[in-house]
This record gives structure tokens, C-alpha cells and sequence, in this order.
């Protein structure tokens, strides 16, 4: 086995902020409790079971505990939080897969802050297409009183319409929604070596952790082999990156929820064949910490966002694999042009320069190459569904998964 020598430590840097007395404390809690797992796991664990335990551990996890995330006193600002207009384009294709359904409900999964949400109903109300439900899948007990609260205030004649879940429906018909909840799945950090694929995880350091790579799994190895069947050719020595080895069985309990109508997921990523291209030969692994981004997972457990871009071809085979349409596959800048982004913008009441030119800037970071427009992928999987989405008849990628 090999032992990398990168450690994290909880002390500052000059590039993050130290943090507060609080977050360190919670931060330090987190970390005394993936030691002991590690040390109950003979000393190693593997990175998707760090970053799993890091966002997801009960009571401690950065999605499980109680800071602020979203906007601008949190660590990241999402689609919605930016403009609404993300959120009214959006609602124009969830009424659309109403009106083929013949009505249902909406279910959006991780729903945030709860602006979209908001902003969501507010626009099927005026379309006159509200759901029957607007259901919400929140896993965090904090953020789903942060919704309940939010959702009271800004929406307070729609807000009987929504309701929370603990668990996927069964027999669902409507419109299933997700804009960036892919990329906080747990991953595999994989290494291709001379000796074979090396997985990398987490050992216990004298101050934080540290990266130790261990020989994969066969079970892992079949699954990197399949990977990279759909490459031009293998990546060389020293080429890492991820696998989400959960985004086929999430896009399968999708699916099997799904009785009739549409899934829309929203998310940073690539095809296949461009996540894993050589020039991309450090993988996709990003944290989030008070509106910087880092590279280094190990340290602030707890107090960070952990994410990796999303492959959406092993999205799009999940799909397939479980009976559902791949109905398209688009850039957010397209989509979002597609669904009526301009005519939606001129319906906004004209008012002062400074409104205009918040307004532009708000579409520049939702379309533009160098913003969200190209980073940002929509994909629609459908199931007894027999029109495609407007949001797809610009620009469809699905030749590239």
C-alpha cells in the first residue's frame, strides 16, 4: 500500500479563513468520530465512506447538521439563489410534463434554502398549472425547518400545497426534480498505477488525515474495465479520478418511484468520454468552504462541502438499465434558452438601469461558457411520456453519452 503524502490539518491557510470557535468544535467532534470508525476499520477506510461520514454522519455531517450552506452566508450560491428566472424557466417544463400526465405532483429532491421551491409554485400559479403536491425529499432535519419556515413566509397561499418526505413516494406520477444533489454523492477516489488500480482512502495522521492508497476491489476493478471499455483508450499511470458507484442505484430508486412522467436532473458534469479525458488526469474532486474552492476533502470535516463532478453517461445507463427514456441531454445556457428564458426576462417589469443591469448579470451567470452555462448539464429521463421537453429542442447532447 502506498501512503500519499498530503495530510489535513484544522489549522489555517493563507488561502481559507480560519474557522469560528463553534465550527472548529463541531469540526473536531467529526473528525474524533471518523478516527474511531477508522481505527474500529483496521485503520483505513475508503474516500466514499470519508466524504459520506464528512456530509452525511448523523448529527454532524456538513447536509446533517445545523450552519447555514446556501447563499451568501453559507459556502456556495446554486441556480436558483442567482436569478429567479432559473426557477421560472424551470416551472414552464414541469408544466409541461403535467399537462402529458394529465396532472400529478412535482418532487423535488434536496430542495436547499427552499428558493426554488418558491419560485417554483409562484410560476405554475400564474401558468395556472399547480401541482396537486409540491413534495420535498430532505434528508437534513435542520434544512427541512429552514424550508418550512422560508416557505411560509414567501409563499404563504401556496404553501398547503407542499409536503415533506422521508422516503421516495410510491406510484408517482408528475415531475421529479434535482439541481445539485448528484455531485454530492459519496465517490471512490480511484488511481491508475503500473501495479494495477489502486483505491485511495483515509487513514487517521497525528494532526487530520491522510490520503493511503490500497489495491481495488475486483469488484471495483470490473467497474473502472467497464468505464474505460467506452474510452478511446485507457488512461496512463498516475491518471486519477472518481467513480460514483451510487449514482446507478439513486437513478434506480428514481425509477422505480416513477410510475409516469419525467425526471429532470441538474448538476455539474461531462460525458463520459470528457470526464476521463487524459488532460483531466487529477479527477474532478472540489470542496466548498465560505465561498472558496479548494481542492483538499480532508480537511474541515463537517464545516465543507465535498463534490465531484457528475459522469452523466453512467447517469444516462442508469436509466436505461432501469427501464426509463433518455429523452435528452443539454447544457443549462441551452436549456434554459430553450425553455423560454427571453420571453420569460421580458416579462419582467422594466425598472430602473441598475435592475437592468442586475438582471443581464444574473443571465450571464446562468449562460455564459466561462459562468454555469457549460459547466451546468440537464438531463431528462422519461417513462410513458410521449413528447419531449421544449427544454431540450435547442441544443441535445444525448449523442455524446
Amino acid at each position: 500500500m502506498t501512503v500519499r503524502d498530503k495530510s489535513s490539518q484544522q489549522n489555517s491557510s493563507p488561502d481559507l479563513p480560519p474557522p469560528d470557535g463553534d465550527a472548529l468544535a463541531h469540526s473536531q467532534k467529526l473528525d474524533a468520530h471518523i478516527r474511531q470508525l477508522i481505527e474500529q476499520s483496521g485503520g483505513w477506510i475508503s474516500f466514499a465512506r470519508f466524504m459520506e461520514l464528512a456530509l452525511y454522519a448523523p448529527g454532524l455531517g456538513y447536509y446533517s447538521a445545523g450552519a447555514a450552506k446556501f447563499g451568501k452566508e453559507g459556502d456556495f450560491v446554486t441556480a436558483p439563489e442567482i436569478s429567479p428566472l432559473f426557477s421560472r424557466c424551470l416551472a414552464g417544463q414541469l408544466c409541461e410534463v403535467l399537462e402529458q400526465t394529465g396532472g400529478g405532483d412535482v418532487l423535488e429532491l434536496g430542495a436547499g434554502s427552499g428558493v426554488m421551491a418558491a419560485d417554483i409554485l409562484r410560476q405554475m400559479d400564474t401558468r395556472d398549472c399547480l401541482p396537486d403536491e409540491y413534495l420535498i425529499l430532505e434528508v437534513s432535519a435542520d434544512l427541512r425547518r429552514r424550508q418550512q419556515d422560508f416557505l411560509s413566509e414567501a409563499v404563504p397561499e401556496l404553501v398547503q400545497r407542499v409536503r415533506w418526505l422521508d422516503a421516495l413516494p410510491e406510484n408517482f406520477v408528475g415531475a421529479i426534480v434535482a439541481n445539485e444533489v448528484m455531485d454530492a454523492l459519496p465517490v471512490e477516489r480511484i488511481r491508475a498505477a503500473a501495479e494495477g488500480l489502486q483505491v485511495q482512502g483515509v487513514v487517521a495522521a497525528d494532526e487530520g488525515f491522510a490520503w493511503q492508497d490500497r489495491p481495488a476491489t475486483d469488484e471495483l476493478i470490473a467497474d473502472w474495465e467497464a468505464v474505460c471499455g467506452d474510452l478511446p483508450q485507457p488512461p496512463d499511470p498516475g491518471f486519477e479520478s472518481e467513480l460514483c458507484r451510487q449514482l446507478g442505484p439513486w437513478v434506480g430508486a428514481l425509477a422505480g418511484a416513477l410510475q409516469r412522467g419525467v425526471i429532470l436532473l441538474i448538476d455539474y458534469g461531462l460525458p463520459r468520454s470528457q470526464y476521463y479525458h487524459p488532460e483531466r488526469s487529477d479527477g474532478t474532486l472540489l470542496c466548498h468552504y465560505r465561498h472558496r474552492a479548494h481542492p483538499d476533502p480532508l480537511r474541515f470535516a463537517g464545516i465543507q462541502d465535498i463534490t465531484a463532478w457528475v459522469d452523466f453517461t453512467r447517469a444516462a445507463e442508469a436509466a436505461v438499465d432501469n427501464d426509463l427514456e433518455v429523452m435528452g441531454f443539454s447544457t443549462q445556457a441551452h436549456f434554459l434558452m430553450a425553455a423560454g428564458l427571453q420571453q420569460i426576462l421580458e416579462q419582467v417589469p422594466a425598472g430602473t438601469t441598475q435592475r437592468s443591469v442586475e438582471l443581464a448579470s444574473q443571465v450571464s451567470k446562468l449562460t455564459l461558457p466561462g459562468e454555469m452555462g457549460e459547466r451546468f448539464k440537464v438531463i431528462g429521463m422519461s417513462r410513458d411520456v410521449d413528447h419531449c421537453l421544449s427544454g431540450f429542442a435547442l441544443r441535445d447532447l444525448t449523442h455524446t453519452l
